[in-house]
């Protein structure tokens, strides 16, 4: 402002009135004549982070910056995103935890694996569950999802108007390609009635799939499930006021492609979901 004003007004009338200090002003101006060293950072994160639809924080934006030869470390990272006004932000919130669960309707699982989530081989241990995302025209959409453990890859992400057998069965018809029974797999689940009924018991069996439940009640043994559900929402769903199902599915398959191939995360070595598949499945 003094510099735009030196033509009109003496200079010691500017700094008096706007209580600056002669000393403080030289300095600035110095300091505005000096090259700004974090000039190429700066672009760095600026690019990464709306690149990331603005759900990067300084923790990943300091690890793409470490992936692209940067040395500077995440207390930096995060001073300059901090001056540059670069914040993950949520526009809306509306979602709402879905309970499936209609007491004992069918034959529950043992759970295997009592929250031991140390799978490093994809295609091995996969969670699924079910969540809910109010619309605009005022009903509910159910996504239902399939997580692999190691990898984090969303292996089935499918939206629909109802919670059904006909949404559960739709997803494990996606989820077949994917699945080699020699593996001998391992599906977990809470204890929601879709999952109890036999159809859905009897095609696990048919796809050579041994079936797993969490413990009445409890959300943490099914963490890997909840996780994503968590993400997704913060950084996809919670962005958007959605119309209808047609506007979900598509926005769920944007965000799924980017999920996929190019988030990165701190549990899978700093890769996305399909890099750590890939990188584990050619060893």
């Amino acid at each position: 402002m003094v510099s735009q004003l030196r033509s009109q007004y003496p200079l010691k009338t500017l700094l008096t009135k706007l209580k600056l200090p002669r000393a403080t002003y030289y300095d600035r101006l110095q300091r505005a004549k000096k090259p700004d060293k974090y000039r190429k950072i700066k672009q760095f994160i600026r690019k990464t982070f709306f690149a990331s639809g603005q759900s990067y924080g300084y923790r990943r934006i300091h690890q793409k910056a470490v992936e692209a030869g940067f040395t500077l470390c995440e207390e930096t990272i995060r001073k300059i995103m901090t001056v540059m006004g670069l914040k993950v932000t949520l526009y809306s919130k509306h979602t709402g935890r879905y309970n499936s669960y209609k007491g004992s309707v069918g034959k529950v699982a043992p759970n295997l694996l009592n929250q031991t989530f140390n799978a490093t081989k994809p295609l091995t241990v996969m969670h699924t569950d079910i969540t809910q995302v109010a619309l605009t025209n005022g009903k509910w959409g159910y996504i239902s999802a399939v997580i692999d453990e190691a990898s984090k890859e969303a292996l089935t992400v499918l939206a629909s108007y109802s919670p059904n057998k006909a949404l559960i069965k739709k997803t494990l018809d996606k989820l077949e390609p994917r699945i080699d029974p020699e593996l001998k797999p391992i599906l977990h689940s809470d204890q929601g009635w879709q999952y109890q009924v036999s159809e859905y018991r009897d095609r696990l069996k048919d796809l050579g799939i041994v079936q797993s439940m969490s413990r009445k009640g409890n959300c943490h043994d099914n963490a890997p499930a909840e996780s994503f559900f968590s993400i997704l929402k913060r950084e996809c769903l919670k962005r958007y006021q959605i119309k209808n199902i047609t506007e979900l599915r598509a926005i769920l398959a944007s965000y799924i492609k980017w999920y996929n191939h190019k988030r990165i995360s701190m549990g899978t070595k700093g890769l996305s979901p399909v890099v750590y598949r890939n990188k584990v499945l050619s060893v």
